[in-house]
């Protein structure tokens, strides 16, 4: 990996020149392109690049560094982090992807779209501060026109300023968010509820109808991007995991 494959300083006019870098060097990390122990440019190749000052190139790696996501070390470079005990990534789906996996056909519906500032609830509920700017959108998710979700999304616009200019009547706003930032930490909370008579009419099933749950977070660098809550019909999703036992050794 050289670093003429980094994208540019103008790839993404319009956002602040550090976070253009952080975004990039993420994207490479979370995208699998730079594996653990990979060494990134040095310092100097990514002024260079960027056509910045050295205080701001190292900022940006102390940021990361400090995320987990780097590891610096003197006169070595900076490396790709190499997970401890787990992954600091944790696998987040995509719900297109899933249902075109399925072998179903996708579409999608953008029921509402709302910028404003953070309410009372928006504050003690997702942590973020006060005046913070936040997109509230809400979609349908469908398989073989059958409602396979209600999505209920809200995107802090500080912390991810480009969404404001995304076309969410075109992409799902969570295809768009996987695509284009980078996270460093998720919480899922999962449980069951029945559909409530407003929300029975957007999945297309019988009030009171058992429905699936999940409510998640996302952050980078401590700081939340998004928080969303999809509704999934019940009797249409199946739970599956599986998991390696991570093996000790008896003394």
């Amino acid at each position: 990996m050289t670093i003429a494959q980094i994208p540019g300083p103008k790839a993404r006019a319009g956002i602040p020149l550090r976070e253009r870098i952080r975004h990039d060097i993420e994207s490479r990390i979370l995208s699998g392109d730079w594996v653990p122990g990979h060494r990134i440019p040095f310092e100097h190749e990514l002024m260079a690049q960027y056509d910045c000052a050295r205080m701001t190139v190292s900022k940006v790696l102390s940021t990361l560094a400090e995320s987990g996501l780097l590891e610096r070390r003197r006169r070595a470079g900076t490396f790709v982090r190499r997970p401890q005990s787990q992954s600091a990534v944790v696998e987040i789906p995509d719900i297109k992807a899933e249902v075109i996996g399925r072998g179903q056909r996708y579409s999608y519906e953008l029921l509402a779209s709302a910028r404003r500032r953070a309410t009372k609830a928006d504050r003690a509920n997702a942590g973020v501060g006060h005046g913070v700017s936040r997109l509230r959108l809400s979609c349908r998710h469908l398989a073989d026109d059958r409602v396979y979700a209600v999505e209920d999304r809200r995107i802090v616009l500080d912390a991810v300023p480009q969404a404001a200019e995304a076309d969410f009547t075109r992409e799902p706003p969570g295809t768009w968010l996987l695509q284009h930032v980078a996270w460093h930490n998720a919480e899922h909370h999962i449980s069951a509820a029945n559909a409530t008579a407003d929300l029975a009419e957007l999945l297309d099933i019988e009030p009171g109808a058992a429905c699936l749950v999940l409510d998640r977070k996302t952050w980078r660098s401590g700081e939340l991007l998004t928080a969303v809550r999809i509704w999934y019909p019940g009797d249409a999703q199946t739970l599956v995991a599986r998991f390696t036992p991570a093996f000790r050794a008896v003394r």
